[in-house]
C-alpha cells in the first residue's frame, strides 16, 4: 500500500495495492501488521456503512469526550470527503482537506482523533464505509456547520444547489461555538 501525507498534520491518504484481472479485483482494506509498519498502530472497535443519494451531505461530525479516529473509504459510488483540524496545538488548526474517494481509485483516508469529518455524495448513490477507534457516543457528538465561512470548505455540490442535510446537520454549530481539542 502507498501512504501519502496531506497538508493536515496526521491525516493520510492510503492507496491499497490492487490485484486485478478480467474477473475483477482484490484488495486488502485493513491489515493491522501492514498499517502498523506504516505508523498506524490503531485499534478499531466499530465498522460502519452508510448509503446515501447524490447531494446528501453528512457532517461535519466529531466526538469531544470519546474522540474517534476513522479510516474511511467508498465501496460503491463517489464522495468528496473532508477533514477539519480542531486541535488547538496543531500547526494545521482550523484548516481543512478534501479528497474524492470512489470505487475506481479505492483510496482511503485516515482521519485521527481531533478532527471533524464529513462527506458529500457526488455520484447517484454511494456506499461509504468507515472503521472507528472509539464507539459512537451521541452525548459526546458535535457538528460543525458544513458551510461555516471561517473554515471555507469548497464543496463540489451537484448543480451548485444546497445539499440535503439531516435535522442534526441542519442545526450544526458555527466555528466560534464549537469546542476544540487541546
Amino acid at each position: 500500500m502507498k501512504v501519502e501525507n496531506t497538508h493536515l498534520k496526521d491525516v493520510l491518504i492510503i492507496t491499497p495495492e490492487i490485484f486485478g484481472d478480467d474477473r475483477g479485483f482484490f484488495l486488502e482494506n485493513w491489515n493491522s501488521k501492514n498499517f502498523a509498519s506504516a505508523g498506524l498502530d490503531v485499534n478499531f472497535v466499530q465498522d460502519n456503512t452508510s448509503r446515501s443519494k447524490k447531494g446528501i451531505l453528512r457532517g461535519l461530525h466529531f466526538q469531544l469526550n470519546q474522540p474517534q479516529g476513522k479510516l474511511v473509504k467508498v465501496a460503491r459510488g463517489e464522495v468528496f470527503d473532508v477533514a477539519v483540524d480542531l486541535r488547538k496545538s496543531s500547526p494545521s488548526f482550523g484548516q481543512w482537506f478534501g479528497i474524492t474517494l470512489n470505487d475506481i481509485n479505492h483510496k482511503m483516508l485516515w482521519i485521527p482523533e481531533g478532527f471533524a469529518h464529513g462527506f458529500c455524495v457526488t455520484s447517484s448513490t454511494a456506499d461509504f464505509q468507515y472503521k472507528c477507534t472509539n464507539y459512537y457516543d451521541p452525548d459526546s457528538e458535535f457538528t460543525l456547520a458544513w458551510n461555516d465561512p471561517t473554515v471555507g470548505i469548497s464543496w463540489p455540490l451537484p448543480d451548485q444547489k444546497n445539499p440535503t442535510l439531516s435535522g442534526k446537520d441542519s442545526n450544526a454549530l458555527a466555528w466560534p461555538e464549537i469546542p476544540f481539542f487541546d
